[in-house]
């Protein structure tokens, strides 16, 4: 193994280790150049020659014009130490950009049991409705590594502390309860009610509530708790606050009626943390050019740069121009800004993704060098990486240091393991890790097996867990879900036609969660066009949005068949539905013409003006489907 150059200044071991596997990364940054002018760095220019490739960017054409190109979407680090308000604390990105549009769910992150609150303890519910998930950002199925510093910004400040401690119960609240399952009345009618009773509100339950609501993804309702506090004037706002409710109304309204709350703030209360909000939903929904102006007004306004700006960049980068990495790299270094857990978790998933093992172990060298132990989520992403590339060894032992020794005193393992064992081929030992949690099972432990035992095709028991946890808790669309994605992969179209008709009679509400993994089962019994079909009268008759991934599902296939015409007509939805064209489409639109042997007209100055530069992939196909393309038969009939 080569060893990394050595560096003429000093970085300190972990800029240096990271920057050495990126120069490895299979897409050189020679040619590349962006702005960096906007950080104002007033120090005398360092030497850039120890970054290689990367040395060119400060010659940027943009680099003394005072504005930089932002990022994609927001996530907290979990080294971010301000100690903010509830609503700052509550602001939850949930991931956001729809890159690849798979879902996730928070896979690595366990709620603790408060310390000095009167939040009352509660085992894990599974009340959460659908209605909740429409405005939900769409994840895609690589940002394992994102997860993690959701918890960390959501959890109210006083449960900081007992997140070191591990709690099979979930932090829940009076308020959360009494908004959550009295049937029939507002929000509204049931604060004014828990008023009238004589009941407190203040900011610590206020909190919990909130975050109970956000970790269940019911953003309908956190907003309406949100709109009565300032009606009420209960409470006197903060601008935590103002931050939380533009998220919500982000989430559930969308963006313009955000922006126009935004500018009804006022001045006083219009401060980093709500900048940040309306940045974090700018990048959900990918819009760059907003993202942007958001990001230079906060320069302008001269918040100092953060560990989080960064890793936004990172976020960005990492889905639609690895290439730019190594700069924000650069930056972060050049304002002395730290990585964190969140930095070095997207790096090392960019590295895994482009299946450079080499180069992920580098960055998991620099992230101990720095005194950062891998977490359980870190692992995960470790292990998964490992068994992609074929490196099953590594992969089992990785998991091995997850189990800690002795996998009953680290419970909480069971969730990531079960998962990851099955998608090595491991049967036995998802029988064993399952064997820990079936006396008490959790509920995400038992969507956790569901889902393994559906990628080993054992499906009497993933249905029999299922039926186990439909007994045990009141499931919801969500959960549904789960088996029907097993019944999808297998191709088990009747038994996923069965599942639909039981969650209808069971009073599920058929959102746009289950609408995807409805086309999936269509799709993947090679009924496309019925998937199509399903699609488009559901969002017809909700006048819901549906998920990125529902689309690409379709996209996918069509452009494999090389049906153009369909492919066109998905992409245009796409956009009419508010999702901006970028790569993955376009890469898919290309191999529809390709496919099908259509010449595309137009098709480099529609890439253009999306802003989207071909690979060399995508050059050949561009090549191929090139109308004006000279042939040896041309040349000889011209």
């Amino acid at each position: 193994m080569a060893t990394p150059p050595a560096e003429p200044r000093e970085l300190g071991v972990a800029c240096k280790l990271i920057m050495w596997a990126l120069r490895r990364a299979p897409h050189p940054l020679k040619n590349h150049r962006f702005s960096i002018s906007v950080l104002r760095v007033h120090s005398p220019k360092p030497d850039w020659s120890c970054f290689g490739d990367n040395a060119g960017i400060v010659e940027s054409s943009q680099a003394t014009s005072g504005r930089y190109p932002s990022l994609e979407r927001s996530y907290c680090s979990t080294s971010f130490t301000h100690r903010l308000s509830m609503g700052s604390r509550l602001l939850s990105s949930q991931a956001g950009a729809e890159s690849s549009g798979e879902e996730e769910e928070d896979a690595f992150s366990e709620l603790e049991e408060p310390v000095g609150t009167k939040a009352v303890q509660k085992v894990d519910s599974a009340d959460e409705s659908e209605d909740e998930l429409v405005s939900e950002p769409e994840l895609s199925a690589d940002e394992d590594a994102e997860k993690a510093s959701q918890n960390e910004f959501d959890l109210p400040e006083n449960e900081k502390e007992s997140t070191k401690k591990k709690s099979r119960k979930r932090v829940t609240s009076e308020l959360f309860e009494a908004i959550n399952s009295a049937p029939g009345p507002s929000v509204h009618q049931i604060l004014d009610k828990w008023v009238e009773d004589g009941k407190e509100i203040n900011r610590e339950e206020i909190s919990l509530a909130m975050f109970n609501f956000r970790k269940r993804r019911m953003y309908g309702k956190a907003l309406l708790l949100s709109e009565w506090l300032d009606s009420s004037k209960r409470l006197d706002p903060t601008e935590g606050d103002y931050a939380s409710r533009l998220d919500l109304i982000a989430k559930v309204r969308g963006l313009p009626k955000a922006e126009s709350f935004f500018n009804k703030i006022p001045e006083s209360f219009r401060g980093e943390l709500v900048h940040r909000s309306l940045l974090a939903n700018y990048v959900t929904a990918s819009n760059v050019t907003k993202a942007e102006e958001t990001f230079n007004k906060m320069r302008d306004r001269g918040f100092s740069p953060q560990s989080f700006s960064f890793n936004q960049l990172l976020l960005l980068y990492k889905r639609l121009d690895k290439k730019k990495i190594a700069d924000v790299l650069l930056l972060m270094e050049k304002e002395n800004v730290k990585p964190t857990m969140l930095t070095y978790r997207l790096l090392i998933d960019t590295k895994g993704q482009s299946n450079d093992i080499t180069g992920m172990e580098k960055i998991v060298d620099a992230m101990k060098a720095e005194g950062i132990k891998p977490d359980i989520g870190t692992q995960a992403l470790l292990a998964k990486h490992y068994a992609s590339g074929g490196l099953i060894e590594k992969a089992k032992a990785v998991l091995k240091e997850m189990e800690g020794g002795d996998l009953k005193k680290h419970w909480w393992a069971c969730q990531s393991l079960l998962p990851l064992y099955a998608e090595i081929g491991e049967a036995n030992e998802v029988e064993r890790v399952w064997k820990v949690c079936e006396p008490n099972p959790r509920l995400e432990e038992c969507i956790a097996a569901i889902e393994a035992w559906g990628k080993l095709k054992k499906i009497p028991e993933a249905e029999a867990i299922f039926e186990r946890m439909s007994k045990t808790w009141k499931v919801s669309s969500k959960h549904y879900t789960v088996l029907l994605k097993v019944y999808a992969s297998n191709k088990m179209l009747a038994k996923g036609k069965d599942l639909v008709k039981r969650m209808a009679d069971g009073g599920c509400r058929i959102g746009p969660l289950t609408w995807d993994s409805i086309v999936k089962l269509y799709v993947e019994a090679g009924e496309v066009e019925k998937a199509d079909s399903v699609l488009t009268k559901a969002s017809q008759q909700n006048q819901m949005k549906p998920m990125f991934s529902s689309y690409m599902s379709l996209l996918d296939h069509y452009a494999k068949r090389g049906d153009v015409h369909n492919t066109e007509k998905i992409l245009y939805r796409m956009r009419q539905s508010g999702y901006t064209s970028r790569f993955r489409q376009y890469q898919c639109l290309l191999n529809a013409y390709a496919k099908g042997k259509v010449p595309a007209y137009g098709i480099r100055e529609r890439l253009k003006v999306e802003g989207i530069t071909p690979t060399r992939s995508m050059e050949s196909q561009l090549a191929q489907i090139d109308p004006f393309r000279k042939t040896l038969v041309s040349d000889l009939l011209d």
